[in-house]
């Protein structure tokens, strides 16, 4: 009888246990609070007794995270922005396959433009679209008396320098992403030509992607790169800010999915489920979020003006995700070894190189011509990458860049030495230019 009583009792905890575990759902998300909490409350009041845990971690430590408690999974929900996350997530196997309810599923496109909005095989559900620009606050482009800026290229501009802040994409999947959406636009070769003519310019560079509205609201900053929820988000409420898509921007799904061997699996499907369907979806109309919802019928809804994907062409860029997941641990540490932490030398070669041209400009001395030579070669100097487009892309190297190998930490030392020698020679160069030109 006592063993009975025993086994019952152990039965009884055992059914308590999972009872309790089953109140709660687990989130891995890089988004904002202004995302997660107005989501949590929604979820909570309309699943009562369910506790929506957010853990908020920036796109790269979210997969690190998925990657590093996979023999135990922690987590139940993988929510961000970035769609090459979820392409690595799944080569990884750490995506839960699933289903959502079909009457849900038939009233979403397939695609946005030519981008899939789910992943074929039900590993990611795209839940809002995304797209990526510029968002300036207009009193300080007034007071500085600078243009408004249209295209990535712009931001090449040298009226612009010093004004401008963007985030590290090693610490932002949204900043990641616009990385790759000027590589893929402008090719290896002249993206990063570009990127470190911008990257030169900038103000600042933000740890994590929220610092760069953030920076621009306060006027802080003129001009940030931005996900386009944070220029629309802060239109809605008011702020002097204004927003652009440039013409080759991507628009791309923000998605959703269940991570495998998720230890509140039903919930996790409940939590898929609600983010797709109408209350869900409405939601993201709300001034702090400021999201295109998935489902084309909810934009009657919409506040006046609101931009619409499905009626409206906003992205030149056909994305390519696998590309962009292939080779994401490269894109992010070359760009952090070569602009990130090279950020003071960058910017000051590219301010030597703008005096230099401006007293070209203004001189009519015998020196001019070899001046100008002196400055082309400047600018050769600091908008050199060290790594062409088929090595970022070399299976070794691709796997070596997984981990801290050898490999690694080779290429790292000598991206940072090159980048560091390139942007002397490049400041002395433009120097020596201005000193032939006065």
């Amino acid at each position: 009888m006592k063993r009975w009583s025993l086994l019952s009792l152990v039965f009884a905890l055992c059914l308590a246990a999972n009872s309790l575990q089953a109140k709660e759902v687990v989130i891995v998300t890089s988004f904002p609070k202004e995302i997660f909490e107005n989501y949590k409350k929604a979820f909570e009041t309309r699943y009562p007794g369910v506790t929506v845990v957010i853990n908020n971690k920036q796109t790269n430590a979210g997969v690190t995270y998925l990657r590093e408690t996979k023999a135990k999974p922690e987590a139940d929900i993988f929510w961000v922005s970035a769609p090459d996350a979820f392409q690595t997530l799944k080569k990884d196997g750490l995506l839960e396959k699933y289903a959502p309810p079909k009457e849900t599923m038939a009233k979403i496109p397939s695609k946005v433009g030519n981008f899939p909005v789910h992943d074929a095989d039900g590993t990611y559900f795209g839940f809002a679209i995304s797209g990526y620009g510029l968002m300036w606050n207009k009193n300080y482009l007034q007071g500085h008396k600078l243009p408004q800026p249209k295209e990535w290229t712009d931001l090449a501009n040298p009226r612009y320098h010093g004004h401008l802040v963007i985030s590290a994409p090693s610490r932002s999947g949204t900043t990641h992403l616009t990385i790759e959406t000027i590589l893929q636009a402008y090719g290896w070769d002249k993206g990063w030509n570009l990127l470190l003519n911008a990257g030169g310019n900038m103000g600042a560079i933000t740890e994590r992607s929220f610092g760069v509205p953030e920076a621009v609201i306060s006027g802080q900053y003129g001009i940030g790169v931005v996900i386009d929820f944070f220029g629309l988000s802060a239109i809605a409420s008011g702020q002097p800010v204004d927003f652009v898509y440039p013409s080759l921007t991507s628009v791309v799904p923000a998605s959703v999915a269940i991570v495998k061997g998720a230890p509140n699996m039903e919930n996790a499907k409940t939590f898929v489920n609600y983010l797709l369907s109408e209350p869900g979806q409405t939601l993201l109309f709300s001034p702090d979020i400021a999201r295109l919802p998935v489902m084309p019928d909810l934009y009657a809804k919409a506040p006046a003006n609101y931009p619409n994907p499905f009626k409206t062409k906003m992205g030149g860029v056909d994305f390519n995700d696998q590309l962009s997941s292939g080779r994401r641990d490269i894109v992010n540490s070359l760009y952090d070894h070569i602009v990130t932490f090279r950020h003071r030398e960058l910017k000051d070669a590219w301010a030597s190189i703008y005096k230099a041209e401006e007293a070209a400009a203004a001189s009519k001395g015998p020196n001019v011509a070899p001046a100008r030579s002196l400055i082309a070669e400047a600018r050769k100097f600091a908008s050199q990458v060290a790594i062409d487009e088929k090595k970022a892309s070399d299976k070794e190297v691709v796997a070596g860049f997984r981990g801290k190998s050898g490999l690694k930490a080779q290429m790292e030392t000598e991206w940072e030495t090159a980048a560091r020698a390139n942007y002397a020679k490049a400041k002395e160069l433009a120097d020596k230019a201005a000193g032939l030109a006065r």
